[in-house]
């Protein structure tokens, strides 16, 4: 089952010899995988965060820090990319080469045949899931994919909360607008907006009406529902064939969003796309925070239609039991174990080249068969 695990801001950096052992054990780990359940089964377990984190200390990063999606995703990413035989690769990373995603997944579909617009598609639905349509106060700065060669993908993203110095990660492998996360790692509570929760089923529904009727008629909407907000008189309020306009309780969305020249050409934008889907809206040009902010006003105090607020973290399970297999980085639960990383390492090692063995013995002995049948069947 996904869980949470609280991830605060850590400084430094893992040493090169360090870091090279972690490759060591990361690959063995995930060829092991790979020979015993194939490319997919990696992906399956990417997506659940207790796997991911589990997999993180078990390799001997900190067991509540930050920067393990990074150490991981840049260790994934050297081993799968040196070794494309996996049949898995890991695009994407910190920072900027978040952008090399769309360059990387045209490589990967070239190398698994798999079509490039597809994992182009996931990749941007998944960004603007955790950057639009969920607004929960992380603002993201990593954005992995992993792929296998028979398609199947996850995305792992995580945003920084400045104000509070603590990150959250993000799990997405479905390409849904609805409840996407497979899970979400990190503290829940502070105030958010999710269009994404089932709850929000019919406000996304409005969002597609409204954005159907045209930049200004959203405008236009836009304006009413920010008097509302600011609670002063409306037109709405002196029709008697209109149900009374009800005073919400406040939420995080539920304040003026001005129309500047920037919002009013990102509506433009949207409108003239004409989405049709919500995957759709999702993916059109001009859909940013502020954007979804403004529609989700407009739902709410026009259409008496509300957004979810529900925070999509889950139950927190102990994220520190597997820090005590070589230790961390920081030292904690106790210094990073070099030897005995190394043993598992070789044992890993030993353990593929027997199972390569016995594959071939079993190749050999279904040739000798073969031949046989041949000499004394004629087949």
């Amino acid at each position: 089952m996904p869980s949470i695990a609280d991830l605060p801001l850590h400084t430094g950096h893992v040493p090169q010899w360090m870091l090279r052992i972690m490759e060591k054990l990361a690959g063995a780990i995930i060829e092991y995988m790979v020979e015993v359940r194939g490319p997919s089964s990696v992906v399956a377990m990417l997506s659940d965060p207790l796997w991911f984190q589990a997999f993180n200390n078990v390799i001997g990063m900190d067991w509540d820090s930050s920067g393990s999606t990074t150490v991981v995703g840049g260790v994934l990413k050297t081993i799968t990319w040196r070794n494309p035989h996996l049949g898995i690769l890991v695009l994407g990373g910190k920072g900027a080469r978040m952008r090399e995603v769309p360059r990387e997944a045209e490589r990967a579909a070239e190398l698994f045949d798999l079509d490039p617009g597809r994992l182009k598609a996931a990749s941007k639905l998944a960004a603007r899931v955790d950057s639009s349509l969920l607004q929960d106060g992380y603002d993201l700065y990593i954005h992995l994919m992993a792929v296998s060669e028979d398609g199947e993908y996850v995305v792992v993203q995580q945003g920084m909360n400045t104000g509070i110095g603590m990150a959250r990660r993000y799990h997405i492998a479905r390409y849904e607008v609805e409840e996407p996360h497979s899970g979400v790692a990190g503290s829940p509570g502070g105030t958010l907006l999710n269009v994404t929760d089932r709850e929000s089923r019919e406000a996304r529904r409005v969002f597609l009406d409204i954005v159907g009727e045209g930049p200004r008629r959203v405008l236009k909407l836009l304006e009413e529902a920010n008097r509302v907000a600011r609670g002063s008189p409306t037109i709405l309020d002196y029709i008697e064939e209109a149900s009374p306009v009800e005073r919400k309780p406040a939420r995080p969305y539920y304040k003026p969003v001005i129309p500047s020249r920037n919002l009013i050409r990102s509506i433009e934008l949207l409108a003239s796309s004409q989405p049709s889907s919500e995957v759709e809206l999702a993916l059109a040009p001009g859909l940013g925070p502020k954007v979804v902010r403004a529609l989700a006003l407009i739902a709410d105090i026009i259409y008496g239609v509300p957004t979810s607020t529900r925070d999509p973290t889950t139950h927190p399970l102990d994220p520190f039991l597997y820090a005590y297999a070589i230790g961390g980085k920081d030292g904690i639960p106790y210094k990073f174990d070099a030897k005995t990383a190394m043993e598992a390492y070789r044992f890993l090692e030993e353990a593929l080249e027997q199972a390569r063995i016995g594959e071939r013995a079993k190749a050999r002995a279904l040739k000798r068969l073969r031949m046989l049948a041949r000499r004394t069947l004629g087949i």
